[in-house]
């Protein structure tokens, strides 16, 4: 077997308590879930576990080495995203007033654009491939066959209980979004508080070292 039963478990184990505990990616996916509804919340979490499998895959390629020798890239994957998760966010509190009855539009978050602002959101995030660098490797052994696939395997895995976790934070938001949408002065709170995290979260991510 490629990956140890007992490495496997704990492995499954140790990530299920960190992706209950409530971070970054869970609150993005929270935020759109409530100003866009259920289909937006799956859609951001879709987003999300794309951008993690894109760092599972260069953590794989070693690619782990580049960007440590040039942290001038980290940096700029950084400050970009923080940029835009900001924007985002002050974009949603300047429209919070601009109230529309047909739901899709009172919502603001399409569901194309919940997918790929979790991406951004999760390429964007330098704690997302810390944690695949030095977490995933804790469970590789080369002497058990190739890296690659165990890579693959765990890394799989991950993505699989991170969609779960955030899916049904970003379903059930979704849901009591819709309700609480159609209700205009509550909708302007929604998309004040929620533009209020994209702009924490930002700002997170810039002060981020």
């Amino acid at each position: 077997m490629l990956v140890d039963p007992h490495l496997l478990a704990v492995f499954t184990a140790t990530t299920i308590v960190a992706l209950v505990t409530p971070g970054p990616d869970m609150l993005f996916v929270l935020g759109c879930g409530m100003r866009g509804g259920a289909r937006a919340g799956l859609l951001a979490t879709v987003g999300v576990i794309t951008g993690d499998a894109l760092y599972v895959a260069a953590a794989a390629a070693g690619l782990a080495v580049l960007l440590t020798a040039f942290p001038v890239v980290f940096t700029a994957i950084r400050v970009i995203g923080a940029a835009y998760l900001i924007y985002l966010g002050v974009q949603m509190i300047r429209n919070r007033k601009n109230g529309q009855t047909d739901d899709r539009a009172a919502s603001g978050m399409s569901g194309r654009r919940a997918f790929l602002n979790g991406v951004v959101s999760s390429m964007a995030n330098p704690q997302t491939f810390a944690f695949m660098v030095a977490f995933l490797p804790q469970f590789i052994e080369p002497g058990a066959g190739p890296v690659w696939p165990q890579f693959a395997i765990l890394g799989g895995i991950l993505i699989v209980l991170e969609f779960l976790a955030d899916g049904t934070v970003g379903v059930l938001a979704g849901r009591i979004g819709v309700w609480l949408r159609a209700r205009q002065a509550v909708r302007r709170r929604i998309d004040a508080v929620t533009g209020s995290v994209f702009i924490g979260l930002g700002i997170r991510l810039a002060a981020e070292r």
